[in-house]
């Protein structure tokens, strides 16, 4: 009760001071803020027989570090910090050999109170413990004798156009009782062996690396539903959550929530005080590792959390952020503070969380959220340092953001980057009127020539092409954004209308003929196209998600199909092990496309002339042979809606790997001189050579 009493004096300064509006620091301090840099090690640590709390924060005029034995904001001592000539404050203590709860008040101008003053935590903070409640006010957690054992386990090192990434939620994977797990939704649940989901689901899958939507400490809980709150009325949210995580609150944190085991979110409590979301964390990058699967980690460092007290907003203002000349937060983002990216000692803890991340928890690499938002200085650093640590690191753009679209300038600094051109010429652009190849049609500005380009890799050297090299081509059709493929060809194929109410779940989910020939040949297209592959958890079931009917939230959308579920941490985003059971002839075609383009190199490391088309008149028949080494491949692939397509064959006999019923890398049947196709089908074949 009196945390809450707290929270509501310092709300009205905060908003009204701090973050819409401000007094310009950096005038009152007659300092140049882009010129500021300091060498100097940030954070907590032991050094030297001493422990130190540093903290960058050039426009403060006071700092004082908060220190307490126990998670609560009115137990502990306060300590006043040194500042020296580089904007850095510091204490020091002799060696600290207990665990603490830390983080600092900076104070601004002499006339702020200190009860106006929230605390906030360590941009450096190892853990963060959290109070459950819409601030999200945070503690940061000092342990000075976190130990674990690795076991051997080092990065998972493969060339890029290898990888077949599975893009996931922690703990969407387990959450759901299907998955069977004992600890569901958390870091330890999803590296469970021998259960339904998780790991073991991933691993039988095939794929090769995962993609965890962001797993750093993210504000959780969002403003209340329908009240207003300083300028702001929340319209859109009623169940006043964050489950994707884009909210980031510690670059160097996990989240503490996956590894609470509880049902759900607790409200008005506290979670990260144990600090056992480090160790778990690793764990569950070694059990991945040991099976053979990367770990990517999606990223955010174009903002930070939005609503919350205590993170470096309230550190320093003028310094990390880029404000407009009233020093009101921008926000290109749309997510309410967008960082200045090019200050340098924000572009030092940027690449300092990466190289961090690598380091001590073998993160094999990261996807960049709205990474056209990062100034290209930083890019380059990025891309620069973790090299240096291990060559083979995997990063990936989101190549867009603020306005900004720009996959050919992050290719030409060697990332790889979310491929949205292959995602809408193939699939769509929307379910409505922007319906893509797999439906016999040409979205936008696509043309067959196009649609040959993302086989190749949707390269430069082809009329609209973006990459350097194809293994800089993340293709996908779907994501955690905007409509499954699986829903997306449902609505496409009016199977489902926008807005309709699904009473029968099961029903619904179940895929009728024309819905898996449409997902089966998406799924084909993906995985023999060049470079690397990315499929949205669930993607191989044709996963729906209908606003959870049972949610206790007057949510009026309930039982529609859900375009943009970032804010329910319920059965709309949990799998549902039984509908992919249901469509388990589906899951078995996607594993054995996934098996062929691991078995088969020529389908990841062909080159661009390894492919020739043949030409048939037809722009929604795609035909083509694939050379590589000493092996041959015929891909036809028919997508007319109404009419089958007969195709000659090459000189020679052919096995069928893949057909409109089944894949596989055993040849199920041979034929030769011609194939027929039927519609929204395609078959993938390998050249039968005779020993002589």
């Amino acid at each position: 009760m009196k945390l809450k009493i707290t929270i509501k004096t310092i709300t009205l300064f905060l908003f009204a001071i701090n973050i819409f509006g401000g007094i310009n620091m950096a005038q009152t301090h007659n300092i140049n803020l882009d010129e500021i840099y300091s060498n100097k090690k940030l954070g907590a640590f032991q050094e030297g027989g001493k422990t130190y709390f540093r903290l960058f924060a050039p426009t403060a005029v006071n700092v004082l570090l908060y220190l307490s034995d126990s998670a609560d904001f009115n137990g502990g001592k306060y300590f006043a910090a040194q500042e020296d000539s580089d904007g850095v404050w510091e204490i020091s203590f002799p060696k600290i050999e207990n665990k603490k709860f830390y983080g600092y008040k900076v104070f601004h101008s002499k006339q702020e109170a200190e009860k106006e003053i929230p605390i906030a935590i360590d941009p450096y903070s190892k853990a963060v413990a959290t109070f459950n409640t819409y601030m999200n006010p945070r503690l940061s957690v000092y342990l000075p004798h976190q130990k674990f054992d690795w076991e051997g386990d080092k990065w998972i090192r493969r060339n890029h156009n290898d990888l077949i990434i599975y893009e996931m939620h922690v703990r969407d994977m387990t959450a759901d009782p299907s998955a069977g797990v004992s600890k569901p939704g958390t870091y330890s649940g999803l590296v469970e062996t021998g259960k339904t989901g998780g790991l073991s689901y991933i691993k039988n899958l095939g794929v090769n690396a995962v993609e965890l939507l962001p797993t750093q400490e993210f504000a959780n809980i969002e403003i209340p539903y329908g009240k207003e709150f300083h300028g702001m009325k929340n319209t859109w949210n009623p169940y006043e959550r964050n489950h994707w995580g884009y909210m980031t609150a510690a670059f160097f944190a996990p989240e503490a929530y996956y590894s609470e085991d509880v049902k759900n979110l607790k409200w008005n409590s506290w979670s990260g005080t144990e600090g056992k979301q480090i160790n778990d964390f690793k764990n569950m990058v070694k059990s991945f590792h040991r099976n053979g699967i990367a770990v990517i980690m999606d990223v955010v460092y174009n903002h930070l959390s939005e609503y919350e007290l205590g993170n470096l907003k309230q550190i320093d203002k003028e310094y990390y952020f880029r404000l407009d000349g009233k020093g009101n937060f921008l926000s290109k983002s749309y997510c309410g503070n967008d960082l200045k990216t090019e200050r340098k000692m924000t572009r030092r803890l940027i690449v300092e969380s990466v190289l961090f991340w690598m380091k001590e928890y073998h993160v094999d690499g990261f996807r960049f959220d709205l990474a056209a938002m990062i100034d290209w200085e930083t890019v380059e650093d990025i891309i620069k340092e973790a090299r240096k640590i291990n060559p083979d690191v995997v990063i990936i753009a989101e190549p867009w953001g603020g306005g900004k679209y720009s996959p050919k300038e992050f290719s030409a600094r060697g990332w790889a980057a979310w491929n949205d051109q292959i995602r809408n010429g193939v699939k769509g652009q929307n379910p409505h009127d922007g319906l893509g190849w797999i439906f016999g049609k040409m979205q936008g500005d696509n043309s067959i020539e196009r649609i040959r380009s993302y086989v190749r890799g949707t390269l430069i050297t082809d009329k609209g092409g973006i990459f350097q090299k194809a293994e800089h081509s993340v293709n996908y059709l779907e994501s955690h954004d905007d409509n499954t493929l699986g829903d997306f060809i449902r609505l496409g194929l009016g199977k489902v209308k926008e807005g309709e109410k699904i009473k029968d779940l099961q029903s619904n989910a179940k895929l009728d003929d024309e819905e898996l020939r449409l997902n089966k040949l998406a799924a084909m297209f993906l995985l023999t196209s060049r470079g690397m592959t990315m499929i949205a958890e669930g993607q191989e079931f044709a996963r729906s998600k209908v606003v959870d009917w049972n949610a206790s939230v007057p949510d009026e959308h309930k039982g529609e199909i859900d375009h943009n579920s970032y804010n329910k941490d319920n059965a709309t985003n949990y799998l549902n092990f039984n509908f992919a059971k249901l469509n388990q002839d589906f899951v078995d075609y996607y594993s054995g496309l996934i098996a062929i383009r691991k078995n088969y190199p020529a389908f990841r490391r062909a080159k661009y002339n390894d492919v020739q088309f043949i030409e048939t008149n037809d722009d929604y028949l795609l035909a083509y042979t694939l050379t590589f080494n000493k092996s041959e491949f015929f891909v036809v692939m028919n997508a007319n809606r109404d009419n089958g397509k007969e195709v000659n064959l090459p000189e020679g006999e052919w096995g069928i790997l893949a057909s409109p019923e089944k894949a596989g890398v055993k040849v199920s049947s041979i034929v030769s001189d011609k194939i027929s196709a039927p519609r929204s089908s395609g078959f993938i074949l390998m050249k039968i050579f005779k020993e002589k």
